[in-house]
């Protein structure tokens, strides 16, 4: 298991916020848990430091854009990028550095998945450079891919024919799951033992991670397909529970080990 680093763009700074908040209609409501006196750049350029391969910057919302390519320039090559992704600037993004865009609500149309659009995605930057951002959030016993910021729930729901079908078009998979995002509660422990036993491609997880325990469950469930990322727990994120220094060391005794 991988611990894949993240850079969350809000509002132009490095933040983190519990994604459950973030409402379009109800800015009030938005609950952040931390804003970064450091720039884009200065985050990316620890991951390369600490050669942390295959991270993602996030924006959410407008005004990320030159936060985002301060990132990017900070370690070409080294992060991926997602958030208002579309066929018409996916490939700019590949220019400014990107290794892969993370793309979501522009591959679904009337809460379906869209093959025609993910087809003109894989011709117009190849399958090598896309991932396919499933977050998701839970309704009855089934968890809903959930698109524009994790507001809106599409009617796709994660499963086999679901991961199996859209693993043909991408080359790895991000999800969040969003209901404990930000919250450092713990891992959304059905989530992650279903992305375990289904993923057929590289996945990262994302959600509740408070401490060590939960990234050693996440290697646990996911039988060695899936990979994390850590945000408001860490300390370099203002977080109390999980250190910066320790998720790395983690990372590269499993790392060895494999």
């Amino acid at each position: 298991m991988r611990f894949r680093p993240c850079i969350d763009l809000h509002g132009g700074k490095v933040k983190q916020i519990v994604g459950s908040t973030l409402i379009d209609d109800a800015p009030d409501r938005l609950q952040t848990n931390f804003v970064a006196k450091q720039s884009s750049a200065w985050f990316a350029e620890q991951y390369r430091r600490d050669n942390l391969l295959g991270g993602h910057i996030i924006m959410l919302g407008p005004g990320n854009e030159r936060a985002a390519i301060e990132a990017l320039n900070a370690w070409p090559g080294g992060m991926q990028i997602g958030g208002g992704i579309t066929l018409e600037n996916a490939s700019h993004w590949l220019e400014q550095g990107a290794s892969h865009v993370i793309v979501t609500s522009w591959v679904f149309r009337d809460g379906r998945i869209d093959e025609k659009r993910l087809v003109q995605l894989v011709n117009e930057v190849g399958k090598a450079h896309l991932v396919l951002d499933l977050s998701c959030r839970r309704k009855g016993d089934d968890y809903y891919i959930v698109t524009d910021r994790w507001q809106r729930f599409t009617e796709v729901v994660i499963g086999d024919e679901t991961l199996g079908q859209l693993g043909n078009y991408c080359d790895e998979f991000l999800v969040h799951a969003a209901d404990v995002e930000g919250k450092c509660n713990g891992v959304e422990i059905s989530l992650a033992a279903k992305l375990g036993d289904l993923t057929l491609i590289p996945t990262t997880y994302a959600g509740g991670i408070r401490d060590l325990q939960d990234l050693e469950a996440i290697r646990r469930l996911g039988n060695g397909k899936l990979d994390a990322t850590v945000g408001s727990g860490l300390d370099i994120f203002g977080g109390d529970s999980l250190s910066y220094a320790d998720v790395v060391a983690y990372h590269n005794k499993h790392n060895q080990e494999s």
